[in-house]
């Protein structure tokens, strides 16, 4: 019997070698031999010769804070959608360590470029979440101040969000904010995006740009394993952060489920950034627990002995054996963050039902600077058939 053409595991050992089957085999489970890792699943302190740091017990205490108010928010908002209060939601669930180690590794002056996902990073810009859910219900594009937080709009044009980065880092390159040697003044740029828009030709283009530019943008790619439904296997040969050699700039392969591993490698990447030393491409490698989004049904396509593995790797689970084995936690610590997580879910329960919805001659708002007579005419004649609704209630 001829090999089947479609079987991946034949056209990987065909086309490629018998080496190579190694990358996507079981040992890939755990990362391979290059994952970046300072805190293991059981919750031990581990060290790297290249990324190795010390943290305080008030970072520890604060990253694990951080991660379990952002997977609160994400169980009220998929809550919400549930019960008909959202239109759709982006899960993060198992992504956390990844999302606040690269978020809190930012400095203020720091420019973040996010998918439709990055609730955690939002988080640590200071960006309140219901502001999130406004998005997702439907009745805003997000209400935060881009320029004021430092935190793009969510981008759902899978990639899109890579040229843009890469764009608006070459442009404080322009603006004399790159390897001046001042702490206060020297930026960078972080790009996220996932496995699947690592596929897409913006993605691609915004790597040949930066490499060329030697521009100051970190890509960090969250690694979940998932395109949707597609495994990670059907997207690539070999291990995404391998790819950026191929580009002309390092790329670096990150246990997403270690907060502590996650903060080191991209804090240690956007210095390089903002010194002028170009980008870097992170895989943050972990797991989507959750669906892709509350329309998603991932039973269709993962075996449930892979998020049964995964489980065991919780990205929160092993700060806190780490907090309590060291003896971080007394004085009521965690009960006063599940106090807090607590507060912020009613906040968003209630916040999220009380968001005005908009005003529909809004959408002829902020399209042009001087709005042209034909949009004037629209605009008229639309407020006049929005206004005939109350007109013939009142007659009635």
């Amino acid at each position: 019997m001829s090999p089947d053409p479609t079987s991946t595991d034949q056209v990987r050992t065909d086309q490629f070698g018998p080496d190579l089957v190694e990358v996507f085999g079981p040992s890939q489970q755990d990362g391979g031999p290059d994952l970046v890792q300072l805190l293991t699943p059981e919750g031990e302190r581990v060290h790297h010769p290249d990324f190795d740091m010390d943290f305080s017990a008030e970072q520890l205490r604060g990253f694990y804070r951080d991660m379990v108010l952002t997977r609160r928010i994400d169980t009220e908002a998929t809550a919400l959608q549930r019960h008909g209060e959202l239109g759709i939601w982006a899960q993060l669930l198992g992504q956390e360590a990844a999302q606040i180690g690269a978020g809190r590794a930012l400095r203020p002056q720091d420019y973040v470029f996010p998918t439709y996902r990055e609730h955690g990073v939002a988080w640590c810009r200071g960006i309140d979440p219901l502001d999130l859910l406004g998005l997702f219900r439907g009745v805003d594009h997000g209400r935060w101040d881009p320029a004021e937080k430092n935190f793009g709009q969510y981008t759902i044009v899978i990639g899109a969000q890579v040229l843009h980065a890469t764009g608006y880092a070459m442009g404080m390159q322009r603006d004399g904010v790159v390897g001046t040697g001042e702490p206060d003044r020297d930026a960078a740029v972080i790009a996220h995006f996932g496995d699947g828009a690592s596929s897409q030709g913006d993605v691609n283009e915004g790597f040949i740009f930066a490499a060329s530019y030697n521009a100051p943008v970190v890509f960090f790619c969250q690694n979940n394993q998932w395109a949707i439904s597609e495994p990670i296997e059907r997207q690539t040969r070999i291990p995404l952060y391998q790819r950026a050699l191929g580009f002309g700039f390092p790329g670096v392969r990150v246990d997403g489920n270690d907060v502590l591993a996650t903060y080191a490698v991209t804090q240690a990447a956007l210095q390089r950034a903002r010194e002028g030393q170009g980008p870097t491409l992170i895989e943050a490698y972990t797991y989507r627990m959750g669906a892709h989004t509350t329309t998603d049904d991932p039973t269709r396509y993962r075996l449930s002995a892979d998020v049964e593995h995964w489980k065991l790797k919780d990205p929160i689970a092993r700060v806190e054996a780490y907090l309590k084995r060291n003896g971080l936690v007394e004085g009521g610590f965690l009960e006063s963050v599940q106090q807090e997580a607590n507060e912020l879910g009613h906040h968003l329960r209630e916040g999220c039902k009380s968001l005005p919805d908009p005003d529909p001659r809004g959408i002829f708002d902020l399209v042009y600077d001087e709005m042209p007579e034909e949009l004037t005419q629209q605009r008229d004649e639309f407020i006049a058939y929005h206004a005939s609704f109350s007109e013939e209630g009142a007659s009635a």
